[in-house]
């Protein structure tokens, strides 16, 4: 029997409204086709989010057609017709004997539509950065009369500004999140294991909030003293204690759309040291909430912040926070100085105030938000202070 669509998280006039975006810029470098490689791209055009693009697999835009056509594996192939807002005919499936040959695979079903529909002596874009070197070859060589455009971060870039249904779905990621940290600040306590905790974080962020599940479960952070100087390190068998700090950063998905928060626990009265680090963050976090504007760079963000935070006594090295939407960074702007990129209205952002000073020493803090018409919304909701247990 046949799949049936499933619950579609937005219109199809949205997704025409994306690929409109996209074939406005095929246009202006005078390619006929785009081949888009990026699994966040391809959730951007399609409203598809099965994880399968660890095997090749392909969305095909063309001038002359109003749908994409997607190719990817067979077993796939199900998924794609169930996720994805276009007809079944655009969903095109390759032979599982395609997958773990040494010298054929599903790339060679792409090229071969190329070389079917007619595009192999035409201006074809590739999202060249996402193929390892055999692909680019196998690509150059099998279509070695194309006019091949390195389309590398164009589809990422028109990300950068959502749309109002955009917005509220990283609304409904962004109470999720807050309802996974409010249940870490409820389980956390002395004698409870690093990996309880998280199991109890991760069944709020699988069952979501207000109705909204989470629809997939992003990568969490947690570590307890003596890690908390360890940036990105999962969590332990260890037990918390009485005296520990615990570090947290967790995100909640709807539709590919992650909505991260960050968050300092102390298991006990904060030690004097955590609360400057605590109040310099804080402080600093305002700075850059004030400066966030349309018309603003989001240089002007990052030094704000610093030159707030430094006259507590610290400095951060890393970036203050980057891009965000389908996935947890988006690969574009950054809040640092000397990215001159402008803010406008409804680039969504993560505010990213982690500071990791010694090896057994860290804080974390942090805020999703979005540039606004006027200034900025903060899109979670979690007191900014250190969760004291």
């Amino acid at each position: 029997m046949p799949i049936s669509k499933g619950p579609q998280a937005f219109p199809r006039t949205e997704f025409l409204r994306r690929l409109s975006a996209v074939k406005s810029e095929m246009v202006r470098r005078e390619v006929d086709a785009l081949i888009v490689f990026n699994t966040h791209n391809i959730s951007y055009l399609t409203g598809y989010t099965t994880p399968s693009g660890y095997v090749p697999e392909g969305l095909i835009l063309s001038m002359h057609e109003e749908e994409p056509v997607f190719i990817l594996r067979q077993m796939d192939a199900p998924a794609a017709i169930h996720q994805t807002f276009m007809s079944r005919d655009s969903i095109l499936a390759y032979p599982e004997a395609l997958i773990g040959t040494p010298e054929t695979n599903g790339y060679d079903a792409i090229i071969d539509f190329l070389h079917d529909k007619g595009f192999e002596n035409r201006g074809i874009g590739f999202e060249l950065g996402e193929l390892r070197f055999h692909a680019v070859t196998k690509f150059r060589t099998r279509l070695s009369n194309a006019r091949i455009e390195d389309f590398t971060n164009l589809v990422t870039w028109i990300r950068i500004i959502k749309s109002d249904f955009e917005i509220a779905i990283m609304r409904e990621a962004a109470a999720i999140s807050d309802a996974a940290m409010q249940r870490a600040a409820e389980v956390i306590r002395p004698g409870v294991r690093e990996a309880d905790a998280v199991a109890e974080i991760t069944a709020t962020l699988a069952r979501g909030t207000n109705g909204k599940p989470g629809t997939n479960i992003a990568e969490i952070t947690l570590c307890s003293s003596p890690r908390t100087g360890t940036a990105h390190i999962r969590w332990s068998e260890d037990l918390f204690r009485e005296g520990s700090q615990i570090n947290i950063e967790i995100a909640g998905v709807r539709h590919g759309y992650t909505v991260p928060l960050m968050r300092t626990f102390s298991i006990g009265e904060p030690s004097e040291r955590l609360h400057r680090v605590h109040d310099a963050h804080v402080a600093g976090m305002a700075a850059a909430l004030e400066t966030i504007r349309p018309g603003k760079t989001c240089s002007d963000v990052a030094n704000a912040f610093h030159r707030t935070y430094e006259k507590y006594g610290f400095r951060k090295e890393s970036r203050c926070g980057y891009a965000n939407g389908i996935g947890w960074i988006e690969p574009t702007a950054s809040f640092q100085n000397g990215d001159m990129t402008e803010l406008k209205p409804n680039m969504t952002f993560h505010l990213m105030l982690g500071n990791w000073f010694d090896e057994d020493f860290g804080y974390m803090i942090s805020e999703s938000i979005r540039v606004t018409e006027s200034g900025v919304e903060v899109l979670t909701n979690t007191p900014r202070r250190v969760f004291t247990l």
